[in-house]
């Protein structure tokens, strides 16, 4: 009869043949991990960023601050500020900024948050055109924020008025203000005068 344990081989024959290969796979193993966290720590590149995006250097919060404020774009702020501090960062609102729907100014920013400033919208008559803005009554701001109108000639309409009295019609600002063909061809669609 054989001897039943002759034929299973002994533990010094599994440890002598198991013990390199378990160090094997652990090498392997803490190989891949060391490798994995390293790469973890690394800083991400802003490569994806648009050419014209200035990406603020990486402390605090990004938050993006878009629409009726002075400097839309992305800003670095300190844990714990508010709406109100990242809307300051980006130059306050602009003067189209509809105070109605402004973002809550007391919440607390998080990392990635993106602030809205909800723009006035343009007054539209009943058949669904814009209102056109009174060359007579507007002041400089209003006719300013007619498109291809700037400061100057908002202005320049506004001191005309007050030295000479009303327009008599919106084709008078040629012969009054210098204005080529072309541009009041562009402004005239959006004002009046009454």
């Amino acid at each position: 009869m054989r001897n039943h344990a002759s034929s299973v081989p002994g533990w010094k024959l599994l440890l002598a043949l198991g013990l390199p290969l378990l160090l094997g796979v652990g090498a392997v193993a803490g190989a891949y991990l060391y490798s994995s966290a390293a790469v973890k720590t690394q800083p991400v590149q802003a490569a994806a960023a648009p050419a014209n995006v200035d990406v603020p250097a990486p402390a605090g919060l990004l938050v993006h601050v878009l629409g009726a404020v002075e400097h839309p774009g992305l800003y670095r702020m300190k844990r714990g500020d508010r709406v109100y501090d990242a809307i300051a960062a980006a130059g306050g609102l602009s003067p189209d900024a509809d105070l109605s729907k402004l973002p809550n100014l007391a919440g607390r920013l998080s990392d990635g948050k993106q602030v809205k400033v909800a723009r006035l919208k343009a007054s539209t008559s009943r058949s669904g055109a814009p209102a056109k803005v009174d060359i007579n009554s507007a002041d400089a701001a209003t006719l300013a924020s007619v498109p291809g109108v700037d400061p100057a000639l908002a202005q320049a309409i506004v001191d005309y008025r007050n030295g000479y009295g009303p327009f008599a019609s919106v084709t008078e600002l040629k012969t009054a203000l210098g204005l080529d063909a072309s541009t009041l061809g562009a402004i005239r669609r959006y004002l009046t005068a009454y």
